[in-house]
């Protein structure tokens, strides 16, 4: 009865306690006195933070009592050397070296244009004709005047070498032949502008000028596009100008395409933009099926760093601790038990959710993978099969 009593009284106490905490709380914040309940808020942390530190160590204690206690289930991986390749990823836009507007050079009406959108062209066919202005028939006239002085010209060469006739009379029908034969080519010249020919073989994309309208010197006619000859272009900042160059690999990725596949730089630029601070890179690409466009844009990686012999580990499992540190949980045999290390480690370069280990990670070492975020220093742990 006596112990019945005791056990009642106990608990009649802390119900009351608590209560009369409850209430004490309750009523401060009925008050709204925002000093009191600043104050009675840093009380309860103050309790609270005594609290968890009581319960860590009687957790302490537990674990070196209880040979039966839950480990922390882990999983490791093996250190091992590997090659390590870092690669800058960039935009770059597909151009083409032959892609451009053809232009009249004379003035006067097109006459004729032979071609239609989307035919294919040869270099040196004619695409389309301007109106001469008569040009022709003056150039006849020429020519016809042309083959005379020329004539002349040949028959006084033949006497001067006989020694028969005036030298001067050789002399003028050398002149004359030779000042109708510069007419002759610079007519010849004119009339050639009025023909637009094609610069090199492809396609014609577009006809911008109709059959029969005038046109003066500048007027665009026709763009000609060639796929075959297409190259990537795109800016590199200034500060990779040691390890971007010449001969230096890329992936490509033409996203809208589905293509992807590997290459060279072809050329590296000199220059650097003020604006920008950036050089331009070209790199040639094939078109053997003509789906590649002009202005499509692309993803390249470009290999910029290489580490031969490193230790890469996923960015995932590294935590840095209050003074900057950058550290990492291997696994040791204690005794007989397996524990979790934390090592301070110096990386280096990351790469997708991998990060090169450059000090603190030794070759065979076992690092914590799963469960790297929540092991402590020297818990015991067990690796998951």
């Amino acid at each position: 009865m006596k112990k019945l009593y005791i056990t009642s009284l106990a608990a009649l106490l802390l119900t009351a306690c608590g209560n009369n905490k409850k209430n004490s709380t309750e009523s401060i914040i009925e008050k709204g006195n925002l000093q009191e309940l600043r104050q009675k808020r840093s009380e309860l942390v103050t309790e609270a933070d005594a609290l968890t530190k009581e319960i860590e160590l009687i957790d302490n204690a537990i674990g070196k009592l209880d040979d039966n206690q839950k480990l922390a289930l882990i999983t490791t991986f093996t250190a091992k050397d590997s090659i390590f390749d870092h690669y800058l990823e960039l935009q770059a836009d597909v151009q083409t070296k032959e892609n451009i507007v053809l232009n009249a050079e004379y003035a006067g009406t097109l006459q004729k244009v032979y071609v239609t959108e989307g035919q294919k062209v040869s270099k040196g066919q004619t695409l389309a004709k301007i109106d001469d202005g008569g040009l022709s028939q003056q150039l006849a006239q020429l020519e016809i005047q042309a083959n005379l002085a020329k004539t002349t010209y040949e028959r006084q060469e033949n006497l001067w070498n006989q020694k028969i006739g005036s030298e001067i009379q050789y002399l003028q029908a050398k002149s004359n032949y030779e000042a109708q034969a510069k007419a002759v080519a610079q007519l010849q010249s004119q009339i050639a502008k009025t023909y637009v020919k094609a610069p090199f073989s492809g396609t014609i994309d577009d006809v911008i000028t109709d059959q029969g309208s005038a046109v003066a010197p500048g007027t665009q006619l026709i763009r000609i596009v060639n796929l075959s000859n297409m190259y990537l272009e795109a800016e590199v900042p200034e500060k990779y100008v040691g390890s971007v160059k010449k001969g230096t690999d890329v992936n490509v990725n033409i996203p809208v395409l589905n293509e992807v596949f590997t290459t060279k730089i072809n050329q590296a630029s000199d220059y650097i933009n003020p604006g920008n601070r950036s050089f331009k890179i070209l790199i040639n690409i094939t078109n053997k099926k003509g789906t590649i466009k002009p202005n499509l844009t692309s993803k390249i990686s470009i290999k910029d760093y290489t580490n031969p012999k490193v230790i890469a580990v996923p960015l995932s499992i590294v935590s840095e601790n209050a003074e900057g540190e950058q550290y990492v949980y291997i696994t040791e045999k204690q005794e007989n038990n397996l524990v979790a290390k934390k090592v301070i480690v110096k990386t280096g370069k990351t790469q997708g959710d991998l990060v090169e280990i450059l000090e603190g990670i030794k070759d065979g070492d076992q690092i914590v993978k799963e469960g790297a975020r929540s092991v402590k220093d020297g818990q015991k742990v067990s690796i998951i099969k």
